[in-house]
Parts: C-alpha cells; structure tokens; sequence
C-alpha cells in the first residue's frame, strides 16, 4: 500500500518550508526533487510493460541539473562533477555508490513497479519491505479503537505494512522496557521509538495527533529529534532520501 502521493508530498515540503525557517532550505530542495520524481514516476506509469531500470537513463541529466540549481552545496558538486565527467546512469547505479543519487531516481520507479503489480502482504512483522526488500525509514501511527495502530514506511518503494507497535524493527526486541519512546513539545506529532538493545531508532508520525501529517515529509522535517537520538547513543534505522 502506497498512502500518500507525490502532489501530497509536495504540498507538505512546501506547507512545511513556510511554518519552519530553520528547515525551509533542505524543504524546499525536497518540494522541488519531488515534483521531479512524479514527473518520472508518471512517465514510467505510461508504458504499456514493466519498465527496467534503463528507463530511467533519458531522466539523469535533468536529474543532474536540478540538483545542481536546487540542491545544497556539497550534492550540487556532486552533481556538477557527474555531469562535468560525463557519468552515465548505469555508472550511478552499479558503480561505487552514489547513495542519493542512485536512490533518488529509483524511488519513483520502485514506487512505479510496486502500484503496477499490486504486490499482496500478509506478513505484518517484516523487519523489510514485504514489497521490495528495504528498510523502513519511518513508522507510521493510525487510529484503531481506543489505541493507534503502527505501520513502517519503506525508504525505498513508500509502500507500507503492519507492524507491532512493540517491536523492534532492527532486531526484533520486544520487551517494553527495552524499547523507550522520546519526544519534544516543538514536534507533538513525532516520536522517537528507540530501542535499548540494538540502540537503533526510528521516527514514527503520529496521525491520530496531526492528520495533515505526510510521513516522509514530516520524518524530514523535525531533525532536532535526530539529534537528540544521537547524543543519547542510538543510531537510526535508516537515513531518509536525504542521508540525514
């Protein structure tokens, strides 16, 4: 299941930008790389087969380019020596990795292929995506009876599954008092849920506190609380498409 979509990704980067001037730059830059994945996502929609990963070749130079007017100053260097070197997207994809680059054009395709074939799940305590075998970046929290429910969001496809709210995604620990949950006043609608075992951690949004919430903008959003994990000794899970 893929929740939220590309338009409402975008428009809470931009909400978002607006409301936090400490983060409006790295907010902006995600509106922007948004925007151009659902313009690859939605071309890649269009073929009448299952497209390869060479479909993405005619997108990289633009890919390239708007990174280098959009991106922050070490990536667009990046981008700039790529281009300026004449890499190939084959060289991106299969060569000493590139991790943002390679994953940024990748997601909408992952995204692409999994809303194509309709994968079925049944396995609701995957540590991996059921759908595409990475790692979750964030979880998710919906309303159920009285509690909240926990799903993970895939840092790679942006499908979701069922999770069990204790339970640790990294490696399985399931003792209450080995998995502490940490949050902040400025961010009410985003938990850190740690784990005092394997000392990994995940962010997880809270939808029963802030509806509007889009979890993969919002995870991006409230890096005070990964800097707060961090000086108490936990490593996350897994970086966002941004590497933080």
């Amino acid at each position: 299941m893929i929740a939220f979509s590309w338009d409402q990704r975008i428009a809470r980067a931009e909400k978002l930008a607006q409301e936090q001037p400490g983060g409006a730059e790295i907010l902006r830059f995600y509106a922007a790389l948004a925007r151009f994945q659902k313009g690859v996502y939605e071309r890649l929609k269009a073929y009448t087969g299952s497209p390869d990963a060479a479909a993405l070749t005619p997108d990289f130079l633009e890919f390239l380019r708007l990174i280098q007017r959009t991106g922050p100053p070490v990536i667009a260097e990046e981008a700039r020596t790529l281009e300026g070197g004449n890499a190939s997207w084959e060289e991106v994809l299969t060569g000493d990795p590139m991790y943002f680059f390679a994953r940024a054009l990748l997601q909408p395709y992952m995204e692409c292929l999994v809303s194509r074939n309709s994968i079925p799940s049944s396995q609701t305590e995957a540590r991996r995506c059921p759908y595409c075998g990475e790692e979750p970046q964030a979880g998710v929290l919906r309303g159920e009876g009285d509690g909240a429910k926990r799903s993970l969001l895939c840092s790679m496809c942006s499908s979701e599954w069922q999770f069990r709210r204790l339970l640790c995604p990294a490696c399985g620990e399931e003792g209450n008092d080995r998995l502490p949950v940490y949050t902040a006043a400025q961010f009410q609608h985003v938990r850190v849920e740690a784990c005092d075992t394997c000392h990994a951690y995940i962010k997880s949004i809270d939808l029963t506190k802030n509806g509007l919430a889009v979890p993969c903008v919002d995870e991006i959003a409230t890096v005070p609380l990964d800097l707060c994990a961090a000086e108490n000794g936990y490593k996350k899970l897994k970086s966002n498409l941004l590497g933080m």
